[in-house]
């Protein structure tokens, strides 16, 4: 592939052109952005001078936080198109010299992802639970948080399970509930999504919240200074 930009380190010097999938181009006439359109759109990047095109979340996902929470990391939600389109984007970039980055979500999956739903249905003290940060809650009946943290989005950064003493962490909104990166099943999963798309030729990842994968070990009371 050609380029400005070339070697292992491409990506300290390129010119990287962030697209919000959902507004950038709407192929289709639905209102919605998607994939189709961004292919459309690239030979004007090109001509810009842009070297490298960011991805915003495609995947399948409720869209309760714009495709960041993340339903299925192996599939293109139909509100933006389907993995043919992906692929499609893929090579049109690369035939005109771009670069494609995507963006990766580690920290949490949706409410909605196949991991979770089972955590629920297994219960406390399953492996399945153990993908994620799963504490029980304070006070007599459990009524309060684990801990003090709050949500990015406002509130506690946890929720309670329906009826009993366990409370889930989500650092940003309730249905993001947090992965547990001490779990060997978890950076398992993400090698295979990494796999997934880089034999779809995609040429790096944007990490989202990689600052805040591993928490602190006890989940200690923040210091809230006064």
């Amino acid at each position: 592939m050609s380029g400005a930009v070339s070697g292992p380190e491409w990506w300290r010097h390129a010119v990287v052109y962030q697209v919000y999938v959902r507004s950038f181009a709407d192929s289709d006439g639905d209102g919605v952005g998607d994939l189709p359109g961004i292919t459309s759109r690239l030979p004007y990047l090109r001509d810009l001078g842009v070297d490298a095109v960011w991805l915003t979340p495609f995947y399948r996902s409720p869209q309760h936080d714009h495709g960041y929470d993340v339903a299925d990391y192996l599939d293109v939600d139909r509100l933006f198109g389907s993995l043919e389109d992906a692929d499609a984007l893929i090579a049109s970039a690369h035939d005109l010299g771009l670069r494609v980055i995507v963006d990766l979500v580690p920290n949490h999956t949706s409410h909605e992802h196949h991991w979770f739903r089972a955590a629920l249905a297994a219960g406390p003290g399953s492996p399945e639970r153990a993908r994620y940060l799963f504490r029980t809650g304070q006070g007599p009946r459990a009524e309060q948080p684990p801990n003090n943290w709050q949500s990015v989005f406002g509130g506690p950064a946890w929720t309670r399970v329906d009826h009993t003493d366990q409370w889930y962490l989500h650092l940003f909104d309730t249905t993001q509930p947090d992965l547990d990166w001490r779990n060997p099943e978890v950076p398992a999963m993400f090698a295979d999504v990494l796999h997934f798309w880089l034999d779809r030729d995609v040429d790096g990842f944007r990490v989202d919240v990689a600052h805040g994968l591993l928490k602190e070990a006890s989940l200690r009371d923040q210091r809230v200074a006064t």
